[in-house]
């Protein structure tokens, strides 16, 4: 195993500076490279901003922050960043981009160095093949904001070797995060499953069975923190549909993961969440949110009226779809059943993790409510993992079957 004293981070926005930061807390030493001027000082200036608060808090010393601080070296070169153990990619969210900045990691580090990327949904397979070196290739995604979220995801490649996943999963261990480790399977872990959170939300939506604020009601009801269109405000409408976009078409068109017209109609007309100052919301501009999107209300007119449905009915209909999603991702071997309600948990601050939960309320229950929704729309979203199905017929437990 390597030992690891230097990270390379390429990309100086929000999640690099969030990397490099908290490596550099860790007491690593950190390059940080961006090709775009000023971007690197900008980023420099802020986590010196947010070290200075932490000492303020009380929760650093002026001696820690100053140490950490003088941890951090911007790098004018991408060759600069050669004498890193581990660089991690950190650019926006776009195959070729990242492709091509493997391209060039691959030709000026190390024979050693490990290329990590911080991707949340793209094939890690397809970044590794751009470079000599897919052995020593890997997945490390984040979550924002980085010095806060307490997961990271540690994606091997089909060829990545296994010592590197260990010494990932290492690193991540040192930058004080847990790590867990998912396959390389389109959305991994968190994207996957939070996914059916979304989207169930929208579909009720677009039914016409409930509205926003109470479909985010009822989900805050049972423990979630944000409800499925709040967070989609936090998140952004275009990472989020982006996200789903990239799920969908990764699956080849699996009708569970189809993203829904509403959520490209809220990005399309540029309400891109808190950042915009309206999203599926209004957004006062000191941030207090007001009411939803007055253009998503209900059509009025003479079509058929769709029953509503209460509160307990939208819970049942958005956990039954979250838990045969997990239930799916297990059957196709993305994680442990144990990683997967570990990572939903400490990425979503859901309170319990889907799986377990799914056992708590009964999982012949989660049958019956997806049976009930696909008898009603028949076109494949809602159908039962096989795994889920025997499951529930069996009396089984997913815990215990690996136990």
């Amino acid at each position: 195993m390597n030992e690891i004293r230097t990270i390379g981070v390429l990309g100086a926005g929000t999640m690099g500076a969030g990397i490099a930061q908290v490596a550099a807390e860790a007491g690593l030493d950190v390059l940080i490279h961006d090709p775009i001027s000023g971007a690197t000082e900008r980023a420099l200036d802020r986590i010196g901003g947010f070290l200075a608060r932490k000492v303020e808090k009380g929760q650093l010393t002026e001696a820690e922050c100053a140490s950490a601080v003088a941890r951090l070296q911007a790098s004018s070169l991408l060759e600069g960043l050669a004498a890193a153990e581990v660089i991690i990619e950190a650019v926006p969210e776009d195959l070729e981009l990242k492709r091509d900045a493997f391209r060039r990691l691959d030709a000026v580090g190390a024979a050693t160095t490990i290329l990590a990327t911080n991707t949340s949904s793209l094939p890690v397979v397809r970044i590794a093949s751009a470079t000599t070196r897919p052995e020593q290739v890997i997945g490390m995604h984040f979550f924002n904001p980085v010095p806060l979220m307490a997961l990271v995801e540690v994606i091997p490649g089909p060829r990545t070797a296994p010592a590197v996943a260990d010494d990932i999963a290492l690193l991540a261990r040192l930058l004080g995060k847990t790590p867990v480790v998912s396959a390389d399977s389109p959305g991994f872990i968190v994207n996957r499953v939070q996914r059916a959170y979304y989207l169930e939300a929208c579909r009720i939506l677009e039914s016409g069975a409930a509205d926003i604020v109470a479909i985010d009601e009822a989900m805050r009801g049972i423990g979630f923190r944000l409800g499925p269109f709040e967070l989609a405000d936090v998140v952004g409408t275009d990472v989020n549909l982006a996200a789903g976009t990239a799920i969908f078409e990764g699956f080849y068109g699996e009708p569970r993961y189809r993203p829904c017209l509403v959520q490209r109609r809220v990005a399309d007309a540029g309400r891109l969440g808190r950042k915009t100052g309206a999203g599926y919301y209004d957004y006062a501009d000191d941030g207090t949110r007001g009411g939803p999107w007055t253009a998503l209300a209900p059509a009025v007119g003479g079509g058929p009226r769709i029953a509503q449905i209460d509160a307990a009915q939208i819970e049942a209909r958005i956990l039954a779809v979250i838990v045969n999603e997990a239930v799916s991702a297990v059957a196709d071997r993305v994680a442990s059943p144990e990683a997967i309600d570990t990572a939903m948990q400490l990425a979503t601050n859901w309170p319990e993790g889907p799986l377990a939960w799914g056992e708590r309320i009964g999982l012949t229950s989660v049958v019956h409510t997806l049976e009930a929704l696909n008898a009603s729309v028949p076109d494949g979203r809602y159908r039962i993992a096989p795994l889920l199905r025997a499951l529930a017929d069996r009396g089984g437990s997913l815990f215990a079957a690996r136990s």
